[in-house]
């Protein structure tokens, strides 16, 4: 008989109802049945925890890496109404203002002094400062997921939301961000020049898709805008070709890439540059004289991570106590989010050098650090040799190798099969994400 490896333990399964990063995914925040916790992101570190009693929250979003957070009450038993955006000072412990609204919140994004709650049919604006004030608000089209970004960066000003029909994005200017106020020495090189005033308030409308939106977000600087659906407006990215729901994606701080997560438990990086390494349909040069289906135009991820299953590791108390009930509030078993850090390069000559990595939080407690891999172009253009030349016939290294002789294939032919078969699955294996480092996040002093 065989049977799968299991782990048993007596312990209570961690239980993590949401995960967020700030802004800048120095700091998340993890949300708990008994309350919620911040911590540092890289390395990993908690740095507070707020037990509360008598609900749950659905969201804790951080504002930035200050001790403002905004709580939105969710589950089974609520911690509060799904109607009211709660404002919690941290550094007192205790809730200082509440927002409060005529149908449930379905989303927040912030910025500094700003907060954008998105609600079904509609987004509000707060300035927050000594007071809360009603900035502005916009109609949207049926928008259940709550979808809305903002940009973050120094004088930023972009706030991109669902549009006024199906597949469409809106895009309000707000007043610039302002600078964040520095603790440490000012950088050499001179700041940001400020943008002139906005004369009144710009709103733009992008015609992105034909279905309805699942995702949207934009990088600190408000120059790009990515969304997920059916098809792209400029560039078409695919995580694969098998049915998934997109729960994210996130811009390189510098732009040059972007990373999409799904409810496959899986992680896909893309290349934003003209010279993209992304890999491409072996049948995509074929595309000006064919008409071929827009599928074979797509690019697919340059590097990829699947998030182990965690199905695994058996918990004898959960299991005896799982019901139909209790399954409601169980978190899905591979969800994730993800961001990204910059961290030293030891590897390199000059350890100053810094390298962009990911960070996946699971919704089971998972903290995973994750490093790309060194795709060169020359690399990644062949990416797609094994599934088939254009011509249907191997290419004239490989005729030589599978030459035959009068009494059937040498053993040299064999050898370079050999080798062919090392070559394709380094090349498969380098499409990888690395993972650098595991913890766990979400259980301490018995949570």
């Amino acid at each position: 008989m065989n049977l799968g490896r299991h782990s048993i333990s007596s312990t209570n399964p961690i239980q993590i109802l949401d995960a967020r990063f700030d802004p800048d995914c120095d700091i998340f925040t993890a949300s708990t049945p008994a309350g919620f916790a911040v911590y540092q992101t890289n390395p990993l570190k908690l740095m507070r925890k707020r037990e509360l009693t008598g609900g749950t929250l659905a969201a804790v979003l951080p504002l930035h890496s200050s001790n403002i957070l905004f709580l939105l009450g969710g589950g089974r038993s609520p911690l509060y109404p799904p109607n009211k955006v709660i404002i919690w000072n941290d550094a007192i412990g205790k809730d200082v203002a509440e927002l409060e609204f005529r149908e449930k919140v379905r989303g927040m994004a912030c910025r500094r002094g700003w907060l954008a709650v998105s609600l079904r049919r509609r987004v509000v604006v707060f300035q927050i400062g000594k007071s809360v004030t009603r900035y502005g608000e916009w109609d949207t089209y049926d928008n259940p997921r709550g979808m809305l970004a903002m940009a973050t960066a120094p004088y930023s000003t972009l706030l991109a939301t669902a549009g006024r029909q199906t597949g469409h994005v809106q895009l309000i200017h707000l007043p610039p961000c302002p600078i964040a106020v520095l603790r440490d020495p000012p950088p050499s090189s001179p700041p940001r020049k400020a943008p002139p005033p906005l004369s009144k308030q710009a709103v733009y409308i992008i015609a992105a898709h034909d279905s309805a939106l699942t995702t949207l977000s934009i990088p600190p600087s408000g120059r790009l805008l990515a969304t997920t659906s059916v098809r792209q407006l400029v560039k078409e990215f695919r995580r694969g070709s098998d049915k998934a729901d997109i729960y994210g994606v996130a811009f390189r701080p510098d732009e040059r890439e972007l990373c999409v997560w799904s409810d496959k438990g899986t992680v896909h990086v893309f290349d934003l540059m003209s010279n993209s390494t992304n890999r491409q349909s072996a049948l995509s040069p074929l595309k000006s004289l064919l008409p071929f289906p827009k599928y074979f135009e797509s690019e697919w991820s340059y590097a990829q991570y699947r998030i182990p299953v965690q199905s695994s590791h058996i918990s004898l108390s959960s299991t005896s106590r799982a019901s139909s009930s209790s399954a409601v509030d169980q978190p899905e078993e591979e969800r994730c989010v993800v961001g990204w850090i910059s961290v030293s390069d030891d590897s390199l000559q000059t350890p100053s050098t810094q390298e962009y990595q990911l960070i996946a939080l699971t919704f089971s407690g998972g903290w995973y650090r994750l490093s790309l891999p060194k795709v060169t172009s020359k690399a990644a253009s062949g990416l797609y040799a094994s599934s088939g030349s254009l011509s249907g016939s191997p290419a004239k290294s490989s005729q030589t190798s599978y030459a035959r002789s009068a009494t059937g294939s040498s053993s040299t032919v064999r050898l370079d099969k050999g080798k062919e078969k090392e070559r394709d699955k380094e090349k498969k294996e380098s499409r990888s994400c690395t993972l650098q480092e595991y913890r766990r996040f979400g259980r301490w002093d018995g949570w």
